[in-house]
C-alpha cells in the first residue's frame, strides 16, 4: 500500500451537533438550531485544507436541556462515536453540547477513548491539549454556574410572586378560569365548588355525595366525573378560600374567594375525624410502595415492617423466611426502606425523560386522547420530576405500583424490572392534575 504524498491530507470526518433547551420558534422556517448548524458548517467549511468533510448526518436536539445526557440525538452522536464513523465533533459553544461539568467529563472521556477530538466554533480551543482540557473545564463550569443562577432567580421570582397572591400558572382548579394570568370565578363551577362544600358540612357522606353529583351530570375540571379523591382535593384546596400556597405556607391572593372561612371550618372540622384522613395519615407516616414488589437472593417477597424507638420511626422490607423464622445467611435479611426506595424512584424519573417511554406513552395515550403529539406528551413527562414531591405519599405509591413489575435485590444491586402498561395512566394523572396536592 502506498503512502500519501505529504501535500495531501487525510480525510477528517466531522459531524455537527446543535441544541435549543426550548421548542419555542422551532416551528419557523430558519430557527435557532438551522442558525448554529450554519456557523458550525461555515467553520468546517473553512478548514477544507486540512482534510475536514462534513458529513450529512444531522444530530439536532430541540427541546431538550443541556443538563441532562437523554436527549435522542445525542445518543445518536455518542453511537456513531462508538462505531468509529467520527473523528471531529464540532458545536457552536460548549453549552450546547452539556450545561453540566460531570455530563461533560463522561462525555470527554468517551471522545478521549475514540480518539475524537471536540471543537466549539465561538470558543477556539480542542481537547487534545492540557491546555485546551483546562480551558474547557473553566468555561464549562461558568456554564453550569449561569444555569444555576437561572434556576435560583426562576425559583426566588415565583415564590415572591405567590406571596404577593399572583397566579403562576398550572392547571386553573375547579371553579376559576384563568384569564389575562389571573384567577377570575367561573360562577356555574363556583356554584358546584359551594354546594358540595355545604353538602359535605351537612354530613352527608362523601360517596353517597359522589353519586349524587354523578346523577346529577356534574363533571371536573377535566369533564370527567368527581371521585374520592378529586372530591377531597376541592375540599382542602385553600384557593377557595381566596389564599394562595407555596410550600406549604398560604398568603391572601389576588383573586375572589368562593367559600366562607365558617364554612371551611365546618368541613374541616369534619374532614378531621374522618375515615378517609385517617387512612391518608396513615399511609403519609408509613408508606410502602415497593409492597408485592420487592424479592431477595432467594426469590421470596420481602414484606415491609417498622420499629419506633425512642419515638423515631424507622421502615424496613424484611424477608418472609426471617418472618416465618427459617435459616437463611444471607445479609440481606433486611434492607432500609428509604434505601431502595430512592433506588426504583431514580430509576422511575429516568425511564420517563428517555426517548423510547416518551414513544411508547404517546402511542398507549394517542388511542384514548385525539390529536395528542409527541411533544405534549414529552413535556409532560419532563414534569415528572419536578412534581413528585408534591404527591401525597399515597399517590407516589400508586404510581410506583404502576410503573414497576419487580425489584430482585442480590449482593450484586438491584435488578428493577419495569412495566410500560402503566405509563398511559401516569401521563394521564399529570395532564390532568390528578395526584397533586392542593397549590
Amino acid at each position: 500500500m502506498k503512502a500519501l504524498p505529504a501535500s495531501v491530507k487525510p480525510k477528517v470526518r466531522c459531524a455537527v451537533y446543535t441544541r435549543k433547551s426550548t421548542e419555542e420558534g422551532l416551528e419557523q422556517e430558519f430557527n435557532s438550531l438551522d442558525a448554529q448548524r450554519e456557523s458550525c458548517e461555515a467553520y468546517v467549511a473553512s478548514q477544507k485544507a486540512e482534510g475536514w468533510l462534513l458529513l450529512g448526518d444531522r444530530y439536532d436536539d430541540g427541546g431538550f436541556s443541556g443538563g441532562t445526557l437523554e436527549r435522542p440525538a445525542l445518543k445518536r452522536l455518542l453511537a456513531d462515536i462508538e462505531a468509529g464513523r467520527l473523528d471531529v465533533v464540532v458545536v457552536y459553544k460548549i453549552d450546547r453540547l452539556s450545561r453540566s461539568l460531570m455530563d461533560f467529563a463522561r462525555l470527554v472521556e468517551v471522545f478521549d477513548r475514540k480518539q475524537v477530538t471536540f471543537v466549539s466554533v465561538t470558543q477556539a480551543f480542542n481537547t487534545t491539549t492540557s491546555m485546551g482540557r483546562l480551558t474547557l473545564n473553566v468555561l464549562l463550569s461558568f456554564a453550569q454556574f449561569e444555569r444555576e443562577v437561572i434556576g435560583e432567580r426562576i425559583r426566588d421570582k415565583f415564590a415572591a410572586s405567590r406571596r404577593k397572591g399572583m397566579w403562576m400558572g398550572g392547571w386553573a382548579p375547579l371553579g376559576y378560569d384563568v384569564r389575562e394570568r389571573k384567577l377570575v370565578v367561573n360562577e356555574t363551577e363556583a356554584k358546584l365548588v359551594h354546594s358540595i362544600f355545604a353538602r359535605f358540612s351537612r354530613c352527608i357522606p362523601p360517596q353517597i355525595l359522589i353519586e349524587q353529583l354523578a346523577q346529577e351530570g356534574s363533571l371536573n375540571k377535566q369533564g370527567k366525573p368527581i371521585d374520592k379523591g378529586y372530591l377531597y382535593r376541592v375540599l382542602n384546596n385553600r384557593v377557595y378560600l381566596g389564599e394562595a400556597v407555596h410550600k406549604g405556607t398560604s398568603y391572601p391572593g389576588e383573586h375572589e374567594p368562593i367559600i366562607e372561612t365558617e364554612l371551611w371550618d365546618r368541613v374541616h372540622a369534619l374532614i378531621k375525624g374522618s375515615p378517609h384522613t385517617k387512612k391518608t395519615r396513615q399511609l403519609g407516616r408509613t408508606p410502602a410502595p415497593l409492597k408485592g414488589l420487592l424479592f431477595g437472593p432467594s426469590g421470596t417477597a420481602m414484606t415491609p415492617s417498622h420499629t419506633r424507638k425512642r419515638g423515631k420511626l424507622y421502615r424496613y422490607y424484611t424477608s418472609t423466611d426471617c418472618l416465618q423464622r427459617a435459616a437463611t445467611d444471607s445479609a440481606l435479611r433486611r434492607i432500609p426502606a428509604a434505601e431502595i426506595e430512592a433506588v426504583v424512584v431514580a430509576q422511575i424519573k429516568t425511564m420517563l425523560q428517555s426517548p423510547e417511554i416518551v414513544v411508547a406513552t404517546w402511542r398507549a395515550a394517542r388511542q384514548l386522547i385525539k390529536g395528542l403529539s409527541e411533544r405534549a406528551v414529552r413535556k409532560e413527562l419532563f414534569r415528572f420530576e419536578e412534581l413528585w414531591n408534591e404527591l401525597f405519599p399515597a399517590e407516589q405509591a400508586r404510581i410506583v405500583q404502576l410503573l414497576v413489575e419487580r425489584v430482585d435485590i442480590s449482593e450484586a444491586g438491584a435488578d428493577i424490572r419495569l412495566r410500560v402498561d402503566g405509563l398511559s395512566t401516569v401521563f394521564n394523572d399529570l395532564r390532568n392534575g390528578q395526584g397533586r396536592q392542593a397549590a
